[in-house]
């Protein structure tokens, strides 16, 4: 999200960014962050992505570590296997958000975008109800020092962590919150 707390969400730089800065993977990630899932389920998730391309990805993210075995059953004379995020493994840290080059960015928001786009897509696609389902996507311009800045991410960050935490319950559905800040171009006569 912010400094600290930048995961695979906000994709950036070096080997595990590199692995994440990919729609699909990215995507998979997403719906592995609340529970464990077969490659099956994970098909029935991303409706609009091929099994193939599912099973190559998931493959991709196991042999890097991002995800592991946490189950296996035969079913119909083949072994289905379960997979957990290993969470600590799509995390980037402050250092290497740091470290990232304005091209890195530019490739990160570009596959988070892309990717938001098509987990939007796929909901509309579904049986989608915005307003019952309170979609939001709404743009605010706000004026703010820089330590009004920190002020309000430390707001946001007391608001969604606890959150982050929740798990998979009856009533509960899986939601995509995408936290996205940056400051406009500077006008020449713009205060400083």
């Amino acid at each position: 999200m912010f400094a600290n707390d930048i995961r695979c969400e906000n994709i950036l730089l070096v080997e595990t960014s590199e692995l994440l800065v990919h729609p699909v993977r990215l995507r998979i990630v997403h719906a592995l962050s609340g529970e464990p899932m077969t490659t099956a389920q994970l098909c029935t998730r991303l409706p609009d992505v091929s099994q193939a391309t599912v099973y190559r990805h998931v493959g991709v993210l196991a042999d890097a570590g991002v995800l592991e075995v946490s189950g296996e059953q035969r079913v119909r004379g083949t072994v289905e296997r379960t997979y957990r995020l290993r969470k600590e493994k799509a995390t980037i840290d402050a250092e290497t958000a740091a470290a990232a080059t304005v091209d890195d960015h530019r490739q990160a928001f570009t596959v988070a975008m892309a990717t938001l786009i098509a987990e939007f897509t796929a909901y509309l696609n579904g049986d989608a109800n915005p307003a019952e389902d309170l979609v939001g996507y709404r743009q605010h311009a706000v004026w703010l020092t820089h330590e009004e800045l920190e002020a309000l991410i430390t707001d946001l960050r007391t608001a969604i962590l606890p959150r982050l935490r929740n798990t998979p319950a009856p009533g509960r559905r899986q939601h995509l919150l995408s936290p996205i800040l940056f400051p406009t171009v500077k006008l020449l006569d713009e205060p400083t």
